[in-house]
């Protein structure tokens, strides 16, 4: 009987490993619909109290958006002031979560393809 050289046992042994998982769908609140993972009860109990989940979970975008977000909405509002650990929290949760989708919105389309601005002004009046 014929052995394999040890570097390809070891390969062939790690390579489930290395295989990509399947998604597995996240488990969610049944009453909010968030994702339940660390700091989830943060978010639900600070945004909820003012809008439902759905305004969360409908969005997406990276840890800048969701601090603009909260910015707005501290300055316009009446969105109360986090502690450092409260905003921390915040964020981590809903840029790993609800974070940047790839092929979320189409590519723009091509100037030619795009009506004609009836606002912009014509500058040739000649």
């Amino acid at each position: 009987m014929k052995t394999l050289p040890l570097a390809a046992l070891v390969l062939a042994l790690l390579m489930p490993l290395l295989m990509p998982l399947p998604a597995i769908a996240a488990e969610k609140d049944p009453d909010t619909g968030l994702i339940l993972a660390d700091g989830w009860e943060v978010v639900r109990s600070n945004c909820t109290a003012c809008h439902s989940a759905g305004l969360v979970t409908q969005n997406s975008g990276s840890r800048n958006y969701w601090l603009g977000l909260i910015r707005w909405m501290q300055a316009t509002q009446n969105l109360w002031q986090f502690d450092a650990a409260t905003e921390k929290t915040i964020l981590d949760y809903l840029s790993t979560h609800y974070g940047v989708k790839e092929g979320a919105r189409r590519q723009p389309l091509p100037r030619e393809l795009m009506p004609v601005n009836p606002y912009k002004m014509d500058v040739d009046r000649s």
